[in-house]
């Protein structure tokens, strides 16, 4: 029996779990969705660029196997705004499914558009991932997939070019090759490269493609020695290459993380220009990275370039620096030697290390944004070096490899969510609620609601309430069965209509109803609520004339925050019951046993010890038989 002691413990730290929302957030709209919750603290408000989050949550690197438990929907792209509310999800869209280098895209065309890397599935034969572009109403436009003799589409990187033509994208590569360059001719292994691909973005052809094989030695690798031992497929992973960019020349820029170095590739033999850092570096600099992500150009331009790049200077097992930084460095490769200096750095702001993933992206109005990858760790800087920002999930369980930051449009194609449910117990007292909210829509300001008194008859204005969250709660008085919500601009334009509903009512008897019927009977709203212009126009409703209006939408949003704050107080007591109960049963089961064996409980008193020593001395004397 004692066995099931720390089966019962784990129960109860998984009922304690369960019924914990601290880190998710849920919605009635859609109880499907537990979406991530930030953390987020400001430094200085005003000097905030303006602009959504755009990151991708996920729990593990690598796919999940498939299960048949039920599992809501937590990672995938996301989009928060900068106060970290929800905008959209796209976990549900995507299956749960893996999503990296999310961000938008605005070289497509002139709405702006999305673009990120699908992961390839546990059976790669089925699915091997892919590009994947959406549109500003968040349908999948493009899927585009890597040639198969280039393997699976790698989650690195997928960088749409400022042509909007074609598209880069990391490949890895398998090749056995023979340990001659460490002096172990007679032995072999397999060995990982790392290269890129250019695709074109609306047939996926590979426009052209590079390998590390062949042109970066196995001596540049910080990750193997001589003494290294060999390895089965897929190989050592010598350069793990994890950026690619392009300059208008038409030369490559890729980071190769396991050999501490940045590359400028040729874009007509495809040999090494310069080296940038690690083993062999082409510049006189006086700084040092190493682990380096996400290096792109931010200037390039004839023997003058500015690149930009993330600094972990450390991995799982070392690190070479105290703390990661971003990045902006000058290279000026008409000067003999070549030279490098650092012109902007930002330090991680807890001083700690980005040991894996994260990237930096200069701002339009030149603030910096970077993620620092673990828990969504991002930050914003002032050019000048001043920290504006810093957020985190609430979760530790969840990272994004990439986080981004851009002003976007959404344009859902599906129209706004909405639950609405009845309850009263009598004829004086009956109120209908409404949650609604519309995933992705960024301009929505306010919420406009209607009722009818049936299907066939015309909806009548009830109120309006400002969009206060990504799920909005509205009190209307009594019983409205038919009911729909519209979304407005702050300029008052209707934006979108959801379809309409019917609301939800309880089992009457059990809640307690004392109407004067056994069931309360619906209003008729346009009696209830009189209206100056029909809400089946499609324009902007006016104002009611019902004169207690103002004091309705008043009293409703203190009643609305009264229902959020129980709401929440039920979902903790719930918890705690829940971990309440589980004691009991375990207090029962232990009860039982000692019963079964015999035992009997006694009170706790203090009996006089042999030889005559207090207690605390008695165990020290030695035992006599």
């Amino acid at each position: 029996m004692l066995f099931l002691v720390p089966l019962l413990l784990w129960l109860c730290q998984t009922a304690l779990a369960q019924y914990s929302s601290d880190d998710l957030m849920s919605f009635v709209t859609l109880p499907d969705i537990r979406a991530v919750k930030f953390n987020v603290h400001y430094h200085n408000h005003e000097r905030i660029s303006p602009g959504y989050w755009f990151v991708a949550p996920y729990l593990h690197m690598g796919p999940d196997p498939p299960s048949s438990l039920y599992e809501q929907y937590q990672i995938g792209p996301h989009i928060y705004d900068g106060e970290g509310r929800l905008i959209w999800t796209g976990s549900q869209q995507f299956d749960n499914r893996n999503v990296f280098d999310f961000k938008v895209v605005n070289s497509l065309g002139p709405d702006p558009q999305l673009s990120m890397v699908l992961q390839n599935s546990l059976n790669t034969k089925e699915d091997s991932g892919h590009g994947v572009i959406l549109t500003n109403d968040y349908e999948v436009q493009r899927k585009l997939p890597l040639r198969r003799d280039l393997g699976v589409f790698d989650i690195h990187e997928f960088n749409i070019l400022d042509d909007g033509k074609t598209a880069l994208v990391t490949v890895y590569l398998s090749h056995e090759i023979t340990l001659e360059e460490f002096g172990r001719p007679t032995e072999s292994t397999w060995l990982e490269t790392g290269g890129f691909a250019e695709i074109d973005v609306n047939t996926a052809e590979v426009i052209q493609w590079w390998d590390s094989f062949g042109h970066i030695p196995l001596p540049e690798t910080v990750h193997y020695t001589q003494y290294s031992p060999a390895e089965g497929l897929p190989g050592w992973d010598y350069v793990h290459i994890n950026a690619v960019d392009k300059n208008e020349i038409g030369d490559y820029l890729i980071s190769s993380r396991f050999t501490n170095t940045i590359y400028l590739i040729s874009c007509i033999d495809g040999n090494i220009m310069w080296r940038l850092g690690g083993k062999y570096s082409d510049f006189q600099q006086d700084f040092t990275f190493s682990k380096q992500h996400d290096v792109k150009f931010v200037e390039s331009n004839g023997t003058h370039h500015i690149i930009s790049f993330l600094n972990n200077a450390s991995d799982e097992e070392f690190n070479e620096e105290n703390m990661s930084a971003s990045l902006f460095v000058e290279l000026d490769t008409g000067a003999s030697p070549m030279t490098a200096k650092v012109i902007r750095r930002y330090n991680r702001p807890d001083h700690q290390l980005s040991r894996l993933r994260g990237n930096t992206q200069l701002l339009p109005n030149d603030n910096v944004f970077t993620c620092w990858s673990k828990e969504g760790y991002i930050s914003e800087h002032a050019a000048d070096g001043e920290l504006l920002m810093t957020a985190s999930f609430t979760s530790s369980r969840y990272s994004s490899y990439r986080g981004y930051k851009f002003e976007f449009t959404g344009r859902p194609s599906a129209p706004p969510d909405m639950v609405a449910s009845v309850y009263g117990t009598d004829e004086t007292n009956m109120v209908t609620t409404f949650w609604v909210s519309w995933n992705g829509a960024t301009d929505v300001a306010a919420w406009n609601f209607y009722a009818q008194a049936s299907e066939f008859e015309d909806p009548v204005f009830i109120g309006k309430t400002p969009r206060s969250d990504f799920e909005t709660m509205y009190i209307a008085r009594g019983y409205l069965d038919w009911v729909s919500v519209e979304a407005v601009d702050a300029n008052g334009t209707v934006l979108g209509k959801s379809n309409m509903h019917r609301s939800k009512s309880p089992d009457w008897k059990s809640v307690g109803y004392k109407g004067k019927s056994s069931t309360p009977v619906p209003v008729d709203p346009s009696t209830m609520y009189q209206t100056s212009d029909s809400a089946a126009e499609d324009k902007v409703v006016k104002e009611p004339v019902h004169p207690s209006s103002d004091a309705i939408d008043a009293q409703t949003q203190k009643t609305t925050q009264v229902i959020k704050h129980t709401y929440d107080a039920i979902r903790r007591i719930s918890g705690i019951f829940s971990f309440i109960l589980l004691i009991f049963v375990f207090a029962a089961v232990m009860a039982g046993y000692m019963i079964i064996r015999g035992w009997r409980v006694r009170f706790y008193q203090r009996v006089s010890t042999e030889d005559g020593l207090p207690g605390e001395r008695a165990h020290l004397t030695p035992h006599r038989d």
